[in-house]
């Protein structure tokens, strides 16, 4: 696995002064580390609503709890239960957020590194939320960003935070007949590069939707569809490492780790951005380049069989949820 550039990592990131006034913000995952301090700037930068997306709604209630007294606006935040590795619980979401004022941002935030192998909804459960439970949000929540703006004229933003580990794999499920059959096999040479590779999903199909999005039925209602990368970062992310893996990220972290915070600024500049950023992967706080597997051809061949075998499962969840590109 490669290091993180301390370069980078040590660069300094511009703390967000945009004003969010008026608008509605969801942020999964928004009860710890990253997800919780960007909807903390979000509420201080004087969004109207922000809805923390958890599992745990107790834990949600401490954050925005926490958030409040930090911002000294009270009344923003709105705990909202969600479990992004049960397709029920994120289609409850989804409809409930149906019934919102408007909807400017979706920063979708949650996700895991299983270190061993489990299963959510019959999936492998790194890629069951961080891939398949999130494009069934996201593609969900389309259609609701896409009506929020007609009534405010304002341009939404769906960004999903990805990883700059997406460069540490090619994906070698890729070599089987179907990948996600693959990713679903309990096998070690699979498992060790199970979280790179569902951060490469991410970039595969943010890249393979975006285009689509921009020639669809829905090309004359645009929504900005980006990706992040945080860095690395003090979150609770890497918690089920452990033994000399544990040990590595440990030091890893205390060497070259952002504040939680610092990393949430990422979050906010990928909310922020323009057009420009439709489609694109972002790194400290500006667009950059993907890893160069996913501009070679093997890569460009790869993102169009992932696209292709992930809606058909998201149909299978959802029929029907094609139509929402």
């Amino acid at each position: 696995m490669s290091l993180p550039n301390p370069r980078t990592q040590w660069m300094h990131l511009p703390v967000p002064s945009k004003s969010f006034a008026g608008q509605t913000v969801i942020v999964t995952g928004s009860n710890i580390g990253l997800g919780l301090e960007a909807a903390r700037h979000f509420t201080r930068l004087q969004a109207s609503k922000v809805i923390l997306a958890v599992r745990n709604i107790r834990a949600g209630e401490e954050a925005a709890k926490s958030i409040h007294e930090s911002t000294g606006r009270n009344k923003v935040c709105e705990v909202w239960q969600v479990d992004i590795g049960n397709w029920e619980s994120v289609k409850t979401f989804v409809k409930r957020a149906e019934g919102l004022e408007r909807l400017d941002v979706v920063v979708e935030n949650a996700g895991v590194a299983k270190m061993d192998y489990s299963e959510l909804e019959g999936v492998e459960s790194t890629i069951a939320v961080n891939v398949v439970g999130t494009f069934l949000m996201a593609l969900g929540l389309l259609p609701i960003l896409r009506a929020s703006a007609k009534r405010t004229g304002e341009t939404p933003r769906l960004t999903i935070v990805s990883s700059e580990v997406h460069k540490f794999t090619e994906l070698d499920e890729r070599k089987e007949d179907s990948i996600f059959e693959a990713l679903n096999k309990n096998d070690p040479k699979y498992m060790k590069k199970r979280y790179p590779a569902s951060k490469l999903l991410e970039v595969f199909m943010v890249r393979a939707l975006a285009p689509r999005m921009e020639s669809g039925p829905h090309a004359n209602e645009p929504v900005i569809l980006n990706m992040l990368n945080p860095g690395l970062c003090h979150s609770g992310l890497a918690r089920d490492a452990k033994g000399f893996q544990g040990i590595v990220i440990a030091l890893l972290k205390f060497l070259l780790a952002r504040t939680t915070e610092v990393g949430s600024r990422t979050l906010l500049a990928a909310a922020e951005a323009g057009k420009e950023s439709h489609g694109k992967y972002m790194s400290n706080c500006v667009i950059d380049e993907p890893g160069p597997f996913v501009k070679s051809e093997e890569g460009k061949n790869t993102q169009e069989r992932v696209y292709t075998e992930l809606m058909a499962i998201l149909e299978r969840i959802q029929p029907g949820i094609s139509n929402n590109i």
